[in-house]
């Protein structure tokens, strides 16, 4: 008998939509469609999967406004919802400029080896079932973001959503209905961990966003299963103010780069480090900023950011402040965590912090903006460098050659130089995380194709065959 979920409602914190987990014996029925499918998927031409993922664009776009409102009751805010579903239908046309260029025909063998008579090609053989295990911050951004380049690759997908937002599913399904071939190589599946843990044994590659802890998890279920596992974990993003940078600039980017999405991305800024001649004025800037921000509490339509989409993040953030303040820190403005209807948390910025505190060694995923000053470079770069993570960074300068000489110092996948978390926005720049931030292949840029993708090599030797007196040792001198 299947298990039921209950979801929270964000807004609200009632529970208010129920769902029933995919049980084992499903799982493993779904996973033999799929794999059945797979067969027919691969052995189309890359013309033909382009052209079903295009008829798939056009049927997200006709259930657009279904799948974003279903979005902005899932996560409680409706601006993001509305460019998140609307980027994740224009990704594909990014994809297939990607795939397409890696269709020509590398079969014959052409390419010189160090042996004169042997010539090596090459062929791409898609894994014929990818599992993708995505989470609840940007659920449909990161439902699609590997399923749409493993599905142009020839692979079949089975994705199992976050239960926490699990209300957009339902829409969406409607969009991969329309069209017959679609449903039989991607599906989705609703459950837990357990239902995650248990869809392992049946695929071929696993992509993961989510948490370190869990990623653990999932990388061991990997390991046990010998299948590649692709993990895009957590982070604790540090932004470097340098003396030379334009304050006024950088005061306001890190306040969009900390507090968008309610500081629920990976990429968020969540350590600030300013030169300590400038660091009273930046301070200064962020607070006045920061002020100027306001909860959609009363309305969705007005406001800049909306509530915790899961409230468990409310106890982390409550406990990383509650750390800091008992060692000494002092918050500037904010602070306040509302959890009556939903849970809320101004953006909050705090000083006098150091790195014995929760909050600078921890992940936080909400909008906290500690504030640190530095004295010289070096000091800089080793405060951006003493954490766990290395997803991403941003350094601030007017100098550029500056800026590139810390970058290049920051043991970080993604460096925003005058911006930051520049890599949630663009997708051709290819990275790997640090640390443990993840593991695996980039998902952008061609890599994030390529690595649905096993490569075979052809070798052809034109000559005659090497003689097993080659080898002997009697001839060696």
């Amino acid at each position: 008998m299947s298990r039921k979920i209950n979801v929270r409602n964000p807004r609200t914190g009632i529970n208010d939509y129920t769902f029933n987990v995919t049980t084992p014996e499903e799982i493993s029925s779904i996973a033999a469609k799929a794999r059945q499918g797979s067969e027919k998927w691969q052995k189309m031409s890359h013309s033909a999967r382009t052209d079903v993922m295009k008829s798939f664009q056009a049927a997200l776009s006709n259930k657009q406004s279904e799948i974003t409102d279903a979005l902005i009751i899932d996560t409680g805010r409706r601006g993001i919802s509305i460019m998140e579903v609307s980027g994740v239908i224009k990704s594909i046309d990014r994809w297939i400029n990607i795939a397409d260029c890696h269709q020509e025909d590398n079969l014959r063998a052409g390419n010189k080896t160090a042996l004169p008579s042997v010539t090596y090609g090459s062929q791409l053989c898609p894994y014929n079932l990818v599992g993708i295990i995505s989470p609840w911050n940007f659920p449909c951004t990161l439902a699609m973001i590997d399923a749409i380049p493993a599905l142009l690759a020839g692979c079949a997908v089975i994705i199992k959503p976050s239960e926490v937002t699990p209300r957009f599913i339902e829409p969406l399904v409607g969009a991969i209905q329309s069209i017959p071939i679609l449903c039989d190589v991607l599906h989705f599946i609703q459950g837990d961990g357990e239902t995650g843990n248990a869809l392992i044994s049946h695929i071929d590659a696993v992509c993961f966003t989510g948490s370190v802890n869990t990623g653990r998890k999932v990388a061991s279920v990997a390991a046990d299963n010998f299948i590649p596992a692709f993990l895009e974990l957590g982070g604790n993003d540090p932004a470097i103010v340098l003396e030379d940078a334009d304050i006024e600039k950088a005061a306001t980017t890190l306040l969009r780069a900390s507090i968008i999405n309610t500081g629920q991305a990976c990429q968020s800024i969540e350590r600030i480090y300013v030169a300590k001649p400038h660091y009273d004025e930046f301070c200064n800037l962020l607070v006045e900023a920061a002020k100027k921000v306001h909860l959609n509490r009363d309305d969705i339509s007005k406001g800049h950011i909306g509530p915790l989409i899961y409230e468990k993040q409310a106890h982390i953030i409550k406990a990383q402040l509650d750390d800091a303040l008992e060692q000494g820190a002092k918050i500037l403005c904010g602070g306040e965590i509302y959890t009556d209807a939903g849970a809320w948390v101004e953006p909050t910025v705090i000083v006098d912090v150091n790195h014995h505190m929760k909050l600078m060694k921890e992940e936080t995923f909400g909008p906290i903006m500690p504030v640190m000053a530095f004295e010289t470079d070096e000091e800089a770069v080793k405060l951006a460098n003493d954490t766990d993570y290395g997803l991403s960074a941003a350094v601030f300068s007017k100098n550029l050659d500056h800026a590139y000489n810390i970058a290049v110092k920051i043991e970080a996948g993604g460096i925003s130089i005058n911006d930051g978390s520049l890599t949630g926005l663009v997708g051709d720049a290819e990275k790997n995380s640090f640390k443990l931030s993840g593991m695996g292949g980039s998902r952008m840029g061609e890599a994030g194709y390529l690595r649905f993708f096993r490569k075979k090599s052809m070798l052809l030797n034109s000559g005659e065959p090497f003689n097993i007196n080659m080898f002997d040792e009697s001839n060696s001198t």
